[in-house]
């Protein structure tokens, strides 16, 4: 998780750049894991974890749905103890159909409503579903949002924002009640990296989406 460095060098570092950790994909804090997790983020003075990934074969049946839903509740209770909240990363796997419905819409239903929800809106596009009509879904779970462009498919490299496919006036006039955090996400990119994330900043700022270092808002 911090190749070449420790979390709290990491947190001191960020402290001393004036950035925000808004929130830190991460274990959950359960198990063996429990203090590690619970450390690492007090380290980094993030207050949400997020779980980034489940395997697909959480989403092929109710009762494995169920069980997801059921170990994010149990590891938001034990963040509430600790000052902090727990949320879920979604890929494709989420948008499978499970007697006939949305595998995530059945999660959402078993979900403690403290457990907010990080929509990667790329990955949802490229699971044929609407962003935006995911996010209106989501409601007042949406409070971190993925801004992820690219080609809409599972393989070929990711671009900046506003260079791909998708459709930001609509997605993000549909995240605009709830979202607190804009994060641009690359999970790959056939460019340099950084200067993707930059043309990404300028895009979003000059749309008026993102308010730059200056603003607590997304």
């Amino acid at each position: 998780m911090f190749p070449g460095t420790t979390p709290a060098a990491a947190g001191k570092l960020f402290r001393e750049l004036g950035l925000t950790v808004t929130s830190a994909h991460s274990a959950l804090p359960l198990g063996d894991k429990k203090n590690e997790v619970l450390d690492n983020m007090a380290a980094l003075g993030a207050k949400r974890i997020v779980l980034a990934w489940l395997a697909p074969e959480f989403f092929e049946d109710l009762g494995k749905v169920y069980q997801a839903a059921d170990m994010l509740n149990g590891a938001a209770e034990v963040a509430r103890e600790h000052g902090m909240t727990v949320g879920y990363h979604n890929h494709w796997q989420e948008f499978n159909l499970v007697d006939g419905r949305p595998a995530y819409e059945h999660m959402l239903e078993r979900l403690d409503p403290s457990v907010f929800w990080e929509l990667d809106t790329y990955w949802a596009h490229v699971a044929e579903h609407d962003p935006a009509e995911v996010l209106r879904k989501l409601g007042s779970r949406a409070t971190l949002i993925h801004v992820k462009d690219g080609p809409g498919n599972m393989t070929d490299p990711m671009t900046a924002a506003g260079e791909g496919v998708m459709d930001w006036p609509h997605v993000l006039t549909a995240a605009e009640p709830h979202a607190e955090w804009l994060i641009v996400e690359l999970d790959r990119c056939a460019t340099d990296m950084m200067a993707a994330v930059d043309r990404s900043y300028r895009y979003l700022t000059s749309k008026g989406w993102g308010h730059g270092a200056a603003s607590s808002k997304a």
